[in-house]
């Protein structure tokens, strides 16, 4: 999961980085900004699930 979530976190923001080049277009810049935003949140919640999975796995 760890592994999902890193690839989702970099496609997010390498989306939202595009937003900075001078060619995109307005329909462009609608949709890397609602992609990377979630993208980038939606690996953010995986990465604290999958932490918390991992942790109450390893308890005794």
């Amino acid at each position: 999961m760890f592994a999902v979530a890193t690839v989702l976190g970099i496609v997010g923001i390498v989306m939202l980085f595009r937003l900075r080049s001078d060619t995109v277009t307005e329909r462009q810049t609608y949709a890397f900004r609602m992609i990377g935003i979630m993208l980038t949140s939606g690996a953010i919640v995986l990465a604290m699930s999958a932490a918390a999975m991992w942790q109450w796995s390893t308890e005794i």
